[in-house]
């Protein structure tokens, strides 16, 4: 399965947006693109608006994790869909199984959610899955396997992720039963916050 493995840190840099938990030090202390220190003392031109389409997209893309193919792909099923594109896209990116996984706070970051879910760790709706992709539904039920019950990492989500942060209303979460129920589609307000959706419409729409 192909996948980015550059640095999250030197990608949030370069998009100028904290992509995982551990960016945002990082982020404070180091605000410019990677290579680019020097330059910072200079100008910088004014960026087209295509440059500033393609960064938009390119920060969601690595936000939630996928390379260039499925994330056009998902763009592509967006489209097709009833009701805005941009709003489509977001909430078939928030509906992944990965997300669902952080989303409800059963995973540091996404990057741990979807070695989670390829490990095959959880089970949807009484199946085994190993696929980050899936798109979960309404009604579908996700719970953790129990031979992972045992994991250390299970072991220990309490000290690792806190169980108090707060869970999208799309989900019902069973902390000590390690079980997700999707109760329903998340609204645009869940998704991410400072992404313009408009943008990347416009940028797969040239």
């Amino acid at each position: 399965m192909a996948r980015d493995l550059s640095p999250i840190t030197k990608q949030s840099r370069r998009e100028g947006y904290a992509l995982h938990p551990k960016a945002h030090k990082i982020m404070m202390k180091r605000t410019s693109a990677p290579g680019q220190q020097a330059a910072q003392a200079r100008r910088q031109p004014k960026q087209s608006q295509y440059a500033i389409q393609l960064r938009e997209k390119q920060k969601v893309r690595r936000l939630y994790g996928l390379l260039e193919k499925p994330f056009r792909n998902l763009m592509k099923t967006a489209t097709r869909q009833p009701g805005q594109t941009g709003e489509n896209l977001l909430v078939l990116l928030e509906m992944r199984l990965d997300n669902a996984v952080y989303r409800a706070n059963l995973a540091t970051s996404r990057r741990a959610s979807r070695q989670l879910t390829t490990h095959g760790h959880f089970l949807l709706n009484g199946k085994r899955v190993d696929i980050p992709s899936i798109q979960v539904k309404p009604g579908d039920v996700i719970q953790l396997r129990d031979k992972s019950i045992q994991n250390d990492y299970f072991k220990h989500i309490d000290d690792l992720v806190a169980g108090d942060n707060p869970v999208p209303s799309w989900l019902k979460v069973d902390r000590k039963k390690f079980e997700i129920t999707i109760t329903g589609k998340p609204s645009r307000e869940e998704a991410e916050p400072e992404i313009n959706e408009q943008l990347i419409v416009e940028y797969y729409s040239r």
